[in-house]
């Protein structure tokens, strides 16, 4: 869904560790034509990310290489764009669409589309299944504004399972996050809920828009709007027991995409709104 813009406000942080660095650099703008970049992936081995842009926009992926430019627009046949919040991949290379934007919590028709790497040559490409899921946890579309907590921006593909982060949209914010795991396979699932933690209270400042997983599997990082989550030194995917890090960026945009470069570098990309943003910048983890 369409999003609003959030005015900035002094820079709050609340977590169990805080660390900060200004080290966020700006690499290049994305093209013109993409103003509401919504997640992107990364392809070491062509220095190429993947994005995509959220509800309103075309059901297809972008390739942008390490200049910005656009090499090539995929569209994707057989998916509707109803609202397209993120896109990963796994250790082969498959691509992954979430399209689980879910701002006023009546969606019942979120899914995952999986395009397979071989795919990615063409110009207009099919996605080669499609992976439907429902929240156990909730059971009334809308739930009551105090409970809007089933809308999703961010996760990952990890070990043939996705790890989904959701966005809190309830009335009186208090930073909490649900961690839902679905399996990598065809057909309808309901979705396994397998813990929750907060952030800050201010949602300007810590609604999550997008997660990524270290490839080496041991760092996962969330973003928002100024800052980043890390989490490291869990055991299996109990990633919110390990160790809680909230990391200023001292940058303030709409950020809504991340993904790891190698372990400990990372790529951000915000949306343009009021000529702020519509860039791609990289930040390394001390």
């Amino acid at each position: 869904m369409k999003k609003t813009f959030l005015v900035a406000a002094s820079i709050v942080l609340l977590a169990c560790q805080q660390q900060s660095n200004d080290d966020l650099k700006m690499l290049y703008s994305l093209p013109k034509k993409l103003k509401e970049v919504s997640g992107i992936t990364y392809f070491p081995e062509t220095n190429v990310i993947y994005t995509l842009e959220d509800s309103g926009n075309k059901n297809a992926i972008y390739a942008i290489n390490s200049k910005g430019k656009l090499e090539k627009t995929i569209t994707i046949s057989n998916a509707e764009n109803v609202d397209w919040e993120d896109i990963t991949k796994d250790k082969t290379g498959n691509i992954y669409i979430g399209d689980f934007g879910n701002n006023d919590n009546e969606r019942r028709d979120l899914c995952i589309y999986k395009v397979a790497k071989n795919q990615l040559n063409k110009d207009e490409a099919s996605a080669e299944y499609k992976i439907s899921f429902s929240y156990p946890e909730q059971t009334e579309f809308p739930p009551k504004k105090k409970e809007l907590f089933y809308d999703v921006e961010g996760f990952f593909e990890h070990n043939g399972y996705f790890y989904l982060f959701t966005k809190n949209r309830s009335k009186g914010f208090d930073g909490t996050a649900f961690i839902y795991k679905i399996k990598n396979a065809k057909g309808t699932q309901k979705a396994v809920k397998i813990g929750e933690f907060k952030t800050c209270s201010n949602y300007n400042h810590c609604v999550l828009t997008s997660a990524t997983i270290s490839p080496d599997g041991k760092k996962v990082v969330l973003l928002s709007h100024d800052k980043i989550v890390l989490f490291k030194g869990f055991k299996r995917d109990l990633f919110h027991k390990g160790t809680q890090t909230e990391i200023s960026l001292n940058h303030f945009s709409q950020k809504e995409a991340i993904v790891f470069k190698d372990n400990n570098t990372l790529l951000v990309a915000d949306e343009k709104t009021n000529k702020i943003g519509g860039n791609v910048y990289e930040f390394k983890l001390k």
